[in-house]
């Protein structure tokens, strides 16, 4: 191969930079001479990634309940890489902000419409008989998730609603006794933490603290403001917001109240979750008004939050 200018003037920078650490170029082609190619197998660690599903029953639909909830980590995953974008970019451009904000989108956008794979991708009696090896581990023990919501919205928006005028002003600590996932995670015959929400704070408390306290003037309702009041036009931003409110608070929690009332809804008295939550008032936005941003809102939509997806997924059963 002749050694055209490019290639000469593409080996002279290779020289400085390696020079620049100290390093032997020369060394460093060798390693290329003997280095194998890259398979996508490798490179995406596809053996390690299938073998990553240990089923505890052989009922054969677990391996699709195990499976899916994988996916869906990803996909959190994929959204708090763009949430911690947003949050650190040290000149945060109004169209930065729209462009990361429609990723997080489509990720929700996947997620919602996938969700058929659990409410019609396993046989009832099957689930009904596999999840009793799963107690008390729930999918209420996300972590990734609760940390999409520490960053899209300011933290009092996640206290429960029957403590956030009072603790308007308290401080993080004070308002994290109060979150809302906490009330959903209650024994439905004593009203104490189950043992899921025991787990769950164990492990994850000091993180959610930690970031919250970062994401303090950094989340996504923050930035929103910061940016109105410096002038720029944030319509497109606001619908962006208004997408990820309705994903994140309405649409991704019906998804499991479908779910559960596919699975555990009977006569006379409901089936518990796994981890004992009370997924009949947990579940339905209607109950929680959870609403990142409350701003974009009008006084009908605020008020009639989620009541309208709730009919319409219940006709839909």
């Amino acid at each position: 191969m002749e050694l055209t200018p490019e290639i000469k003037d593409k080996l002279d920078k290779l020289q400085d930079k390696y020079a620049a650490m100290g390093q032997d170029m020369a060394a460093y082609l060798d390693g290329l001479l003997y280095a194998d190619f890259l398979t996508y197998w490798d490179y995406i660690h596809l053996d390690t990634l299938l073998s990553l599903q240990s089923p505890k029953t052989p009922f054969p639909d677990e391996e699709i309940f195990i499976m899916y909830h994988q996916i869906t980590e990803l996909y959190f995953k994929l959204s708090l890489h763009e949430c911690k974008q947003i949050a650190e970019h040290p000149a945060l451009t109004v169209k930065f902000f729209i462009d990361r904000v429609k990723r997080i989108n489509a990720y929700f956008t996947a997620l919602t419409s996938s969700f058929e794979v659990m409410v019609n991708g396993m046989e009832k009696e099957q689930f009904l008989k596999f999840r009793m090896s799963l107690l008390p581990a729930s999918g209420f023990q996300s972590g990734q998730y609760r940390m999409i919501e520490i960053s899209a919205t300011d933290f009092s928006r996640l206290v429960d609603k029957s403590k956030r005028e009072e603790l308007a002003n308290a401080s993080i600590e004070e308002k994290f006794e109060h979150i809302y996932w906490k009330f959903g995670a209650t024994e439905l015959a004593t009203g104490k933490q189950t043992l899921t929400l025991k787990q769950f704070i164990q492990k994850y408390a000091a993180q959610f603290l930690q970031l919250s306290k970062e994401r303090e003037h950094t989340n996504f309702s923050a930035l929103y403001h910061k940016l109105l009041h410096a002038g720029e036009d944030v319509t497109a931003l606001a619908e962006e917001l208004r997408k990820l409110d309705l994903f994140v608070n309405v649409e991704w929690p019906l998804s499991h109240y479908k779910s559960a009332v596919r699975y555990l809804e009977r006569d006379p008295v409901d089936i518990a979750a796994t981890g004992g939550t009370n997924w009949q008032k947990y579940l339905p936005p209607r109950f929680q008004k959870r609403i990142f941003y409350p701003f974009l809102w009008t006084e009908t939509q605020l008020e009639e939050w989620g009541k309208a997806w709730v009919i319409n997924v219940l006709k839909t059963l």
